[in-house]
């Protein structure tokens, strides 16, 4: 796979996730990503960005300010 911004290779890691709505703060541990060997463009794919969603949906309902989730393990 070729990284979308500069078009070099990209590799299978992990990302960490910060999202900011209304209930707060979310931090998602442990993104399964493919990450750029130049530019360190992250790319998330499709089905990741789905279960992020739909993590984010349950967590809406049961957050406090701040919350730290390993993706691993709520998806």
């Amino acid at each position: 796979m070729k990284c979308i911004r500069c078009g070099k290779e990209v590799y299978t890691s992990t990302t960490t996730e910060a999202i900011e709505y209304d209930f707060g703060v979310l931090v998602v541990r442990k993104v399964p990503c493919y990450k750029c060997k130049e530019c360190d463009e992250i790319i998330l794919t499709g089905d990741v960005v789905a279960k992020l969603e739909k993590i984010t949906e349950t967590m809406r309902k049961l957050a406090n300010d701040v919350s730290v989730v390993d993706f691993s393990k709520a998806a």
